[in-house]
């Protein structure tokens, strides 16, 4: 057996370098060697056991499979499966450590393999020179290439051009069925934006909302150009306009915003909207957790703010928000109580700390939330008009309704004496006015990987739709059949 070591310091931190090196399907953004590539099976690149397929620029072909990957050692371990090279048991194992500076990083990478009687130096030295040598030469121009492109502004953006794009078209107000797949173009980012390459893209009932015609100030059709769903995505940085700082090419982010337009495969937004992931955060944790995540905080945080022996009422309490604000208002100390549509749900809702479950697909249980907990202190409803009245029974003297959707119907205008007989409190809050600022939303960002880093909150389970079947995935959602998030993979 061949053993062929190689190590070497990188001038950058060792987030900006695992960032590219955990995606198993960058190298031919990177490494001049290799031609093209793409991961099998529509897996993601970051998925343990997921085979890429490549071409080197030579004219061999290999299949390599991902074996190992941890965000924490930041190692990943992986072999041949099957080449036109002769390189026979191959595994090699890529392992970065930080500097003591913190700025730079120590990259390490080995691997052993056999070859056939005779070729031993040729293949050896194809392995140390033509990959790793090269690789940690080519990786440094592309990092560099990054910053260029920050520093330079438009004139150094290698892509600032259209780039053919996939997305789903709305032209009427309607039924899920109304959104269709077509092939676009991305055009160049303008001053002040990022262009992202997107991989998955949250669902929301704010989407079903906007694509049913409620909120048509928000989403104004024309004749002209079609409007595009989806307020959240994730993916990597594919280049900046002018006046952006901040991001590099390469750069795994996240983004929502108040405009509508995340159904596509390639967008650009304003910089203000998109925040950097951590490296233990992958793309459809960050399309399920950005936006619920960010609402859970405000919810907790902000309006009803949540403590020790608060009585916190949550409906759809196993859906995306519903379970994140179950788990963390229990960390907080709050006694919960939700309500959903099934048994199977229940059990999920309780999984994620919700103490009290109300099975109820009538909207029917203030008078179990009156009989369990003396009414709620906090309400926060998701469902809409349907459940007025049993809302307003189902609060205790000076509680605070939030109402965050209108799943059931838009909810009508309260009379203040419906408020008054128990001096409640009402408040209607859009999320997008928490995170105002980039600032803002970094921090809130920040607390809820936090959240999730302490077991404060924990990824609710994630159904996936391919991007083309978003009128699919809607009517999952519509139906009230799905349990946490949805998601569409681009």
């Amino acid at each position: 057996m061949q053993r062929v070591v190689r190590s070497t310091i990188i001038d950058a931190p060792i987030e900006r370098v695992w960032a590219v090196l955990r995606d198993f399907n960058s190298h031919d953004r990177w490494h001049r060697a290799i031609g093209t590539s793409r991961v099998e099976g529509g897996e993601r690149s970051d998925q343990v056991g997921c085979v890429r397929s490549f071409t080197l620029k030579d004219g061999h072909r290999i299949r390599e499979q991902l074996l190992t990957l941890s965000d924490t050692e930041h190692t990943s371990t992986y072999c041949i499966v099957e080449a036109t090279v002769p390189l026979q048991r191959y595994v090699a194992t890529v392992t970065l450590k930080p500097v003591t500076d913190g700025s730079r990083t120590f990259w390490h990478w080995e691997s052993t393999f056999s070859t056939p009687p005779g070729r031993e130096r040729e293949l050896h030295d194809m392995v140390a020179e033509g990959v790793y040598e090269a690789g940690f030469e080519d990786l440094r121009k592309h990092l560099d290439a990054g910053a260029d492109q920050r520093a330079a502004g438009s004139d150094a953006m290698p892509s600032a051009v259209p780039i053919a794009a996939r997305r789903m078209a709305l032209r009427r107000y309607g039924e899920a069925e109304a959104m269709q797949a077509e092939d676009a173009e991305a055009p160049a980012p303008r001053a002040g934006e990022v262009r992202i390459r997107q991989r998955a893209i949250g669902v929301n009932f704010i989407d079903v909302y906007l694509r049913r015609g409620w909120i048509p100030q928000m989403l104004p059709l024309s004749r002209d150009a079609p409007a595009v769903l989806g307020m959240e995505a994730a993916g990597s940085v594919i280049d900046c306009g002018p006046g952006v700082h901040g991001f590099l090419a390469g750069d795994r982010v996240a983004y929502l915003g108040p405009m509508p337009g995340a159904y596509c495969s390639v967008r650009s937004v304003p910089a203000e909207w998109v925040v950097r992931l951590p490296a233990a955060i992958d793309d459809e944790a960050a399309a399920a957790l950005l936006l619920k995540g960010l609402a859970a905080d405000m919810l907790l945080r902000d309006l009803g703010r949540v403590g020790p022996g608060t009585r916190l009422l949550v409906h759809a309490a196993a859906g995306g928000v519903g379970l994140l604000v179950c788990a963390w208002a229990k960390r907080l100390g709050a006694t919960v109580l939700g309500t959903v549509s099934s048994d199977a749900k229940a059990r999920v809702a309780r999984e994620h700390g919700c103490e009290h479950v109300v099975v109820t697909r009538d909207y029917r249980f203030a008078d179990a939330v009156q009989r369990i907990a003396g009414g709620a202190d906090v309400l926060i409803d998701g469902l809409g008009d349907a459940a007025r009245e049993e809302n307003l029974a189902a609060l205790a003297r000076r509680g605070h309704w939030i109402s965050l959707g209108q799943a059931t119907g838009a909810l009508q205008p309260l009379q203040p004496d419906a408020l008054v007989a128990k001096s409640l409190t009402f408040s209607r809050p859009a999320v997008f006015d928490y995170v105002a600022s980039r600032e803002e939303l970094a921090r809130r960002a920040e607390r809820v990987w936090a959240a999730l880093a302490d077991g404060s909150i924990r990824l609710p389970p994630i159904e996936r739709h391919s991007l083309d079947a978003a009128a699919a995935a809607h009517a999952r959602l519509e139906s009230r059949a799905t349990v946490g998030a949805l998601v569409l993979i681009a």
